[in-house]
């Protein structure tokens, strides 16, 4: 894959893009937006960084959909952002929008193009762009959980001091208020986080985890959190660019893995150089799978909201 175009100029756009182009990964990074000055800033800003960063990728923007033309992977991250107060949920009506209008120009320029999904709330739009495309759910995928599960070995960290290449965690379901932290399927140096950490202060990381997104605007006041959205993209698109075949939490649409179908929701994922390869099947007790179906539950009320949406545009 030679070129990444980015939809969506605004923070988490740029960030994905500067961490990108320093990996020295690509040919060719386009960042689209319809604001066209500020996607050819942005560009701007990022390539004056290569002497310093050395990297050799071109990287260039403007507003014009053509620039997505022979993108063999597209990031969206267009859309409302949150303001503090609203929920990701509050979003779908502006953003299923965008979503749509960035649809239109994808399909024309570049239709043999993998799709991932940041823009919230993410699991309503990923199954919204399934939906529209007809294209098959290795191609159009979200993300949700690599942040999520970031945010929960971060926090760990900052409980306990142990090395964060020691902490492994993982996130899924929704992505908003009823995630999913696995605990079980989390440790550090491959002990239990029970052996680190009282089951009170496991329940408040677990709350802080699901709340990390809101806690950072809530203090930004002007601003959603970007910096690790954008390191989260940086991950699943290079494990995609180099087929790594790595596992990470992903929005997916789910075809009966875990007790549903018709939802697209975060579940461990494969992702190589077909994009989402493969569902991978983790083993749930009764209580895992009841948080998981509540999560499911939550994003099938907002998939009711969408269907609601489409139905008065008719």
């Amino acid at each position: 894959m030679n070129k990444i175009s980015i939809i969506g100029a605004g923070r988490v756009g740029e960030t994905a893009a500067l961490y990108l182009a320093s990996r020295n990964v690509v040919d060719e990074i386009t960042l689209v937006d319809i604001r066209d000055g500020a996607a050819r800033g942005a560009a701007l800003d990022i390539a004056e960084c290569a002497p310093l960063m050395q990297f050799d990728t071109r990287v260039s923007g403007g507003s014009d959909p053509a620039l997505l033309q022979d993108a063999g992977l597209i990031v969206i991250t267009a859309g409302l952002p949150r303001k503090p107060g609203m929920s990701r949920s509050d979003l779908l009506a502006s953003n299923i929008a965008v979503v749509d209008s960035i649809l239109e120009g994808v399909t024309r320029h570049a239709p043999d193009a993998m799709l991932l999904f940041v823009t919230n709330p993410v699991d309503v739009v990923t199954y919204h762009a399934l939906a529209s495309t007809g294209w098959p759910r290795n191609r159009i995928f979200g993300q949700a959980g690599v942040l999520d599960s970031s945010r929960m070995a971060a926090f760990i960290r900052m409980e306990t001091g142990e090395p964060i290449a020691d902490i492994k965690t993982l996130v899924m379901g929704g992505h908003g208020d009823t995630m999913v932290p696995m605990l079980r399927y989390s440790s550090i140096g491959g002990k239990p986080l029970g052996d680190f950490l009282s089951a009170d202060r496991l329940e408040a990381i677990v709350e802080r985890t699901r709340n990390g997104g809101a806690e950072v605007l809530g203090l930004r006041e002007n601003s959603s959190a970007y910096d690790a959205p954008g390191a989260a993209v940086t991950e699943m698109v290079l494990a995609i660019l180099n087929d790594s075949k790595a596992v990470l939490p992903t929005v997916c649409l789910l075809e009966g893995e875990y007790g549903h179908a018709d939802l697209a929701i975060g579940v461990p994922a494969r992702l190589g150089k077909n994009g989402m390869e493969a569902i991978v099947q983790l083993d749930m007790n009764d209580d895992e799978q009841a948080m998981f179906d509540r999560s499911a539950a939550l994003v099938k009320k907002d998939l009711a909201v969408r269907e609601n949406l489409l139905a008065t545009r008719s």
